[in-house]
């Protein structure tokens, strides 16, 4: 009986599908007693796999393995139903954690959709002028870099610094020691602003290799030494410009809306 059984499941597999309707989605590739596995449950299945294992599982024998795995989990998944596990404790736990981790997903999506929104609707109402490009860029024409260390706490920072100002050759030293900056802000390249405004008048002011801090910011305690400068070409600086001025307009919204909503912060670094 076990290998007639086999014998037909091997039949099945190898034709395209079992016929089930006119819709190609539902042809049937195996029945498990009351339950089959339809081609939409296989593309389902490739799906959640890798590129590698997806190229594995068009293939006779990777469809075969796959439609075997498939069967597998009807079978338990009938069985269960049949003894009612549903019912079972631990099982319900693991619904009840699952759904709101689900839940905790989809509200968080749902925040930084509608913020998406908002700076999408707000930035269409929103065009620069080319006279305002080019007079932003006639005042600032030029692009800084600098590395930065940014600490947490301004006793670090101090003596940071201190040491800094005897030993810039420390600099890396000391950055490994005490930066608390994600890579993408150890060094950074940037417009009059595209950074943060403080910094930048510091920055636009500093001659090339001179350490300078340490400054205050929502990020932490910065010191910060300039390591290059130069003019950018209209063409070139004219996107970012007309990106500097639409995020501009929406600080300025932005601003309105904390006076429009009373914001009241009860914490404060030191």
């Amino acid at each position: 009986m076990k290998y007639y059984v086999l014998f037909l499941l091997a039949v099945c597999l190898n034709l395209t599908a079992c016929k089930q309707g006119n819709n190609p989605s539902q042809a049937v590739a195996v029945r498990a007693g009351t339950v089959t596995i339809t081609e939409q449950d296989i593309e389902q299945s490739l799906s959640l796999l890798d590129a590698q294992d997806q190229k594995f599982a068009k293939t006779p024998f990777g469809r075969q393995n796959l439609l075997q795995i498939l069967m597998r989990e009807k079978l338990i998944e009938q069985d269960a139903h049949a003894k009612e596990l549903e019912q079972d404790k631990d099982y319900q736990e693991a619904l009840k954690q699952k759904r709101a981790e689900l839940d905790a997903i989809y509200d968080q999506f749902a925040r930084e959709a509608l913020i998406r929104t908002w700076y999408t609707k707000n930035s269409e109402g929103f065009e620069p002028t080319e006279k305002d490009i080019k007079a932003y860029y006639n005042k600032y024409p030029y692009e800084m870099t600098i590395k930065q260390i940014i600490m947490d706490n301004a006793q670090t920072a101090d003596q940071t610094l201190k040491a800094l100002k005897s030993s810039p050759g420390r600099w890396n030293e000391l950055s490994r020691r005490h930066n608390i900056a994600p890579s993408s802000l150890q060094t950074l390249t940037f417009m009059p602003g595209e950074y943060l405004d403080n910094l930048e008048a510091v920055a636009a002011n500093s001659p090339t290799g001179k350490v300078q801090g340490f400054f205050k910011t929502p990020q932490g305690f910065h010191i910060i030494m300039k390591t290059g400068e130069k003019r950018l070409g209209f063409d070139e600086a004219a996107p970012r410009i007309k990106q500097i001025l639409q995020n501009k307009h929406l600080d300025e919204l932005l601003d309105t809306l904390k006076t429009q909503y009373e914001v009241i912060i009860y914490e404060e670094n030191k």
